[in-house]
């Protein structure tokens, strides 16, 4: 290693002893959150100024205060040591376990995956799961996720997204609703409360297109999360466009009906996820195929139906 390259490393304990006082103005008190002595912290601050070959802090007698080359240092550095920190707590805790950080989809988490996830586990005991929601394109990297079910068009910058299913979905409300507001035409509909989803914004338009209806949709309420919509469905509030598949229950106990009997697959299919950088990752690996398996099994038993 050259010299220069030394001088642009400086050692993890210089810029730990650095950082503490740039946070928290104080020799003293940098001292007692490293657990070193006072002098011990000055003689790493003073050896990183003369390696870098620049005044850090300004010493007064009322202590010390950052010059502005030290503030820009200090901010430069504190996300790099923020991240070593987090690497090494993940590697002292992680052991010899394979960890998979899932980003799902907050309905479909609940609903569909939740209740299948203990066969992945007794399958694979090794790999931890760790979840975390997420709805819409996100950056992998800076979220520390290794792969989401993402549900919209295969098109996702760095990725690859491989198909899971499609989406059925069909017009529903309660029955106290469809009492009140009858419904005979599927027109009728164009002329009641609508709900929406923020993520389905052509739901509706494609699902009267599908009956080649024309009319002007109303705006209605809007919501972020299917189950929003179900349990707003419930109270009575409109009527909702609705995956079947997630609404098995709601449909089986009466507390919804569909509101016209027409069923429509949605412009937006389900996907798994993963980065082009995990795509060897073992945990992505043994989870894609775990959820393929999953997905056929679920379309025998809708075909069995």
């Amino acid at each position: 290693m050259t010299n220069l390259s030394r001088k642009l490393l400086p050692s993890t304990s210089a810029l730990a002893a650095f950082d503490s006082v740039a946070r928290l103005g104080s020799f003293s008190l940098a001292a007692d959150e490293l657990s070193l002595t006072q002098g011990a912290i000055s003689r790493q601050v003073s050896g990183l100024e003369e390696q870098l070959g620049v005044l850090l802090f300004d010493r007064t007698s009322r202590g010390v205060v950052l010059t502005s080359a030290g503030a820009d240092f200090a901010k430069a550095i504190a996300g790099a040591l923020s991240q070593i920190r987090s690497a090494s707590l993940h590697a002292m805790t992680k052991r010899h376990s394979d960890q998979l950080n899932l980003a799902i989809l907050p309905t479909f988490g609940t609903r569909w995956l939740m209740p299948r996830i203990p066969g992945f586990v007794a399958r694979h005991p090794e790999i931890t799961l760790n979840f975390a929601t997420r709805i819409g394109v996100f950056d992998f990297d800076r979220d520390g996720i290794d792969m989401a079910i993402h549900v919209g068009q295969p098109e996702w910058p760095g990725a690859e997204c491989t198909f899971l299913m499609d989406e059925m979905v069909v017009p529903v409300c309660s029955p106290a609703f469809l009492g009140s507001h009858p419904v005979s035409r599927a027109e009728d509909l164009l002329h009641l409360p609508l709900l929406h989803m923020a993520s389905r914004p052509g739901g509706w338009r494609h699902w009267f297109e599908s009956l080649r209806i024309a009319g002007s949709i109303s705006e209605g309420m809007r919501f972020e999360q299917f189950g929003s919509v179900t349990q707003a469905c419930i109270a009575g509030l409109g009527v909702g466009l609705m995956p079947l598949f997630l609404i098995d229950a709601e449909l089986a106990s009466g507390q919804l009906v569909e509101a016209f009997p027409h069923q429509v697959v949605s412009p937006s299919a389900y996907y798994v996820v993963a980065p082009h950088a995990k795509a060897g990752f073992p945990p992505v690996v043994a989870f894609r195929a775990w959820l393929m398996e999953e997905v056929a099994r679920y379309r025998q038993e809708i075909v069995a139906w």
